[in-house]
C-alpha cells in the first residue's frame, strides 16, 4: 500500500488505478448510502477519487487510509448533496412535530435483515431523510454537525431524522409482513 500511495503521491497514473481499483467497491458502498441510485453513486464517487488524487499529499500516512478516504467520500456525497438541494423539500421541525411509529417491534426486526436488505430499503427515503440517518446513525455526527454541513436548521435536522427512523421501521414491517 505504501507503494501505491508513494506512486500516487508522484501523480503514477498505474499507482493511481492500482488505488482505485483496491477502494473502488469499498467507496461504491459508502457512497450508495448516500445517494437514490447507483450511477449517482458512481458521479459521487468518481469526483472523490479526483479529490483523492489531488490531495493525496494532505494524507497522514499514520493513520489508517480507508478512515480518510471515508471522508473524502462522504463530504463529496454533502457537496453532491448541496448541488441538488433545490430538488429536495426539507421538512421544518416546528411546523411538522407529529411523527407516525408505525411499528415499534421493527427495530428488533433490522437485526434478522442482512446489511444489503436494511440498505435497500434506506434507498427508498427521501434524499434528506437518507442523508440525516446515514450521517447520525451511521457516521456519528451531531444534530449541530448535520445542520452545519447541510445548510439547515438543528431542528431540521432532529426532524428529518425521526422521520426517517419512522419510515424505516415502516418498510421493514412491510417486509416482514410479505416475507414468504
Amino acid at each position: 500500500m505504501d507503494e501505491i500511495l508513494k506512486g500516487c503521491i508522484n501523480k503514477n497514473r498505474k499507482h493511481q488505478k492500482a488505488l482505485f481499483d483496491l477502494y473502488y467497491k469499498y467507496g461504491l458502498a459508502v457512497s450508495m448510502a448516500y445517494c437514490n441510485h447507483v450511477d449517482e453513486a458512481r458521479e459521487v464517487l468518481n469526483d472523490a477519487f479526483l479529490k483523492v488524487f489531488e490531495r493525496i499529499n494532505d494524507y497522514d500516512p499514520t493513520k489508517p487510509f480507508e478512515a480518510w478516504f471515508r471522508i473524502i467520500v462522504i463530504r463529496t456525497a454533502i457537496n453532491h448533496f448541496h448541488k441538488h438541494a433545490n430538488e429536495i423539500k426539507w421538512t421544518n421541525y416546528e411546523e411538522n412535530t407529529n411523527i407516525d411509529i408505525m411499528n415499534e417491534d421493527a427495530e428488533d426486526q433490522i437485526s434478522d435483515m442482512s446489511p444489503d436488505e436494511v440498505l435497500k430499503l434506506a434507498q427508498q427515503l427521501p434524499p434528506a431523510y437518507r442523508m440525516a440517518i446515514n450521517l447520525y446513525a451511521v457516521e456519528g455526527y451531531s444534530h449541530q454537525e448535520i445542520a452545519e454541513n447541510l445548510g439547515i436548521s438543528i431542528g431540521t435536522s432532529k426532524s428529518n431524522l425521526s422521520k426517517a427512523r419512522a419510515r424505516l421501521k415502516f418498510l421493514i414491517s412491510q417486509c416482514k409482513l410479505f416475507a414468504f
